[in-house]
């Protein structure tokens, strides 16, 4: 099995939904699969011009040459793939945005009715990779997934595919903590189930209810959240103004 996790931070490799893809991808390496994490901050990645040209002039293949040429290929060959990305600003960041609009390439432009009776673009090949989410927000609580959960989930059902797992991790500066003795071990046990999940989705192509369950609680109080990361916020502010 073949999972390719595209990563689509600004931060790149020093953002906190990394932390979370290489404990998941860890178990899914212990489970067998073949895994390969790509970063987009690291690509080249032009915009969508927005001319149908991949559909019309050159059928499945973008006019546009950059990084694409290489990563849209490992899409396609990919069992799985992982969109890994934080929440900015209530949605999806832009590098991500930007680099699922250049996949429209491996869909037709006719349209076609699905099984609900709604319409989207026709496939153009048979076999299209399976979706899972990992997504990480600086706010405690799940309600800050509320746009992310139905983009993803349609966005699925757009590309002919399933999404069978998404992992959402309100709290996500926690991790910024991990040297911290009183949060070291909540978070190593939130990382074990990190690995369970990936070990899980390699042998079931599903988490378990349990699963999800656990990886949905919070690591530490909400409100102690947000108390030291405001104070942190104050310190970093009085920190730059005295620079």
């Amino acid at each position: 099995m073949k999972i390719t996790v595209f990563s689509g931070s600004h931060k790149g490799r020093e953002g906190n939904t990394i932390l979370m893809v290489e404990e998941f991808l860890k178990g899914a390496e212990e489970a067998g699969a073949e895994t390969e994490n790509i970063i987009l901050a690291e690509k080249d990645i032009k915009s969508c011009r927005g001319k149908f040209e991949c559909w019309i002039k050159t059928p499945g293949r973008c006019t546009i040459r950059d990084d694409m040429d290489e990563l849209l290929p490992r899409f396609m060959a990919s069992d799985i793939v992982v969109f890994a990305c934080p929440v900015y600003f209530d949605n999806i960041p832009s590098k991500m945005k930007n680099f699922i609009e250049r996949l429209a390439p491996v869909l037709l432009p006719q349209f076609e009715e699905d099984e609900t009776g709604e319409y989207r673009h026709a496939k153009r090949y048979e076999k299209y990779p399976k979706f899972v989410v990992i997504s990480n927000a600086g706010l405690p609580g799940q309600t800050n997934f509320e746009v992310e959960r139905p983009f993803f989930r349609r966005l699925a059902r757009t590309f002919h595919t399933e999404l069978i797992a998404e992992i959402y991790r309100g709290e996500g500066e926690v991790f910024r903590g991990q040297k911290n003795i009183m949060l070291k071990p909540l978070i190593g046990k939130y990382k074990k189930l990190l690995r369970s999940a990936g070990k899980e989705i390699v042998e079931n192509q599903a988490l378990s209810e349990k699963t999800i369950k656990d990886l949905e609680k919070p690591i530490v109080p909400p409100s102690l959240y947000i108390k030291f990361g405001n104070e942190e916020w104050d310190r970093l502010i009085k920190e730059c103004q005295n620079e």
